[in-house]
């Protein structure tokens, strides 16, 4: 319901900006231009995103299925079933949900982005089988959302190399301020999903391994700051590989072990993957067009300008708010927000403080309307109750944070 109404908000602010461009201000272009941009959103959304889906959806949920005969998804179910059953009470013990889902955080934990997203699709369909109403999204598949949308990573290796192709003198000092801004944004979806689910935080089980995890990303942070500047992006390129390709070959060895036909397994998880993949264009394009309207109308540009107004009534330092539109382009487009993130670094530089902090804040959170219409259309949720306001919530915090870490370490 809550993007439903988002869409059509995005499609009647674009139009109404346009008729007061062309009335008022002779811009004869303006729908040329917002014409143009929902044929080229429609394309990308099938050419760029849908169809390179599908080989990347196949290779995974291939692997996958190797995982899951071999018993390996079974495994991690068990290991981290104490954690997730609390978090996740409406998911029977022991459910293969639990080890998709691990699989996934695990992924965006360590800037896998290409493996996290058919990890995370197949998880959500696992879901998907244990929710008693079909339409609706369940408190499970939420929580998993909401945990995911926020982005926590340990190893923002993209935006390290980015800004390493901007000459940036030091393109790893992003490192500790997106780690603490993502960190902020998970923990707050984790409680506010958690406020609302009647779930109780102060649990032995829970907080000590909240505790673990925090004390894991203290532990990579120290361990980083030993490091100099070359052997940090060295390590994050390196350490993140190896993971990628560790992960399958666990699974096929487990096959063999097991004695299972690994290809068979292999193939019939690839098939999988292309049909995901193929029922979630129509969510793709309906949303892309919508993000696209809203931002060639010039939409961004005068949210920006109405945030500089109003923070120029107070006596604070209002440099960040050259930086915004990345913050509200984020969570609707990825490669918008990236474009955005780019052209900040060639206009201010990558070592400066708007370098940083775009850098930053492109880096804090995932795309949440996205990740909504990718996530919930693979399964045809078409309620998705408090999903959207709880990721978007734990959004701003994690800007929020992110501008005021960037001002403590480059300002």
């Amino acid at each position: 319901m809550v993007l439903n109404y988002l869409w059509i908000a995005f499609f009647l602010i674009a139009i109404i900006i346009g008729f007061v461009k062309l009335i008022f201000f002779g811009d004869t272009e303006i729908f040329k231009l917002m014409a143009e941009g929902t044929f080229d959103s429609a394309k990308a959304a099938v050419m760029d995103i849908a169809l390179p889906l599908v080989g990347i959806m196949s290779l995974w949920l291939g692997f996958m299925r190797i995982g899951e005969k071999a018993g390996a998804i079974n495994f991690l179910s068990r290991m981290v079933g104490p954690f997730f059953n609390k978090l996740f009470p409406e998911v029977p013990k022991n459910h293969p949900a639990v080890g998709q889902m691990m699989m996934n955080f695990s992924a965006n934990l360590l800037g896998l982005d290409n493996a996290a997203t058919p990890l995370g699709l197949k998880a959500m369909n696992s879901l998907q089988e244990i929710n008693t109403d079909k339409e609706v999204a369940s408190n499970a598949q939420i929580m998993f959302m909401v945990l995911h949308a926020s982005g926590l990573t340990i190893l923002p290796i993209a935006i390290i190399a980015q800004r390493a192709i901007f000459h940036s003198k030091d393109p790893t000092d992003i490192f500790i301020p997106c780690i603490v801004a993502t960190f902020a944004s998970t923990i707050t979806g984790l409680i506010i999903v958690s406020i609302k689910q009647k779930i109780n935080l102060i649990n032995s089980v829970i907080l000590s391994w909240l505790l673990g995890i925090t004390g894991f990303i203290v532990m990579m942070v120290w361990g980083m700051s030993l490091l100099d500047h070359s052997q940090v992006s060295s390590f994050s390129k390196v350490f993140s590989n190896i993971i990628y390709l560790i992960i399958p070959t666990i699974f096929v060895i487990g096959g063999l072990f097991k004695k299972i036909n690994v290809f068979e397994a292999f193939i019939d998880g690839a098939k999988e993957g292309f049909e995901v993949s193929v029922k979630i264009i129509p969510y793709l394009v309906g949303l892309l067009v919508a993000v696209s309207l809203f931002r060639t109308s010039g939409a961004l540009n005068y949210l920006g300008a109405g945030f500089a107004w109003f923070f120029g009534f107070f006596n604070i330092d209002l440099r960040f708010t050259k930086v915004l539109p990345i913050a509200f382009l984020r969570p609707l487009s990825g490669s918008g927000a990236r474009a955005l993130m780019l052209d900040n670094l060639k206009i201010y530089g990558p070592d400066g403080l708007l370098g940083h902090m775009s850098s930053v804040l492109y880096g804090t959170a995932d795309t949440a309307f996205y990740i909504v219409a990718l996530y919930f259309g693979s399964v045809n949720i078409k309620k998705t109750r408090y999903a959207i306001p709880a990721m978007l919530i734990a959004d701003l915090v994690g800007i929020i944070t992110a501008i005021l870490i960037s001002y403590l370490f480059f300002g």
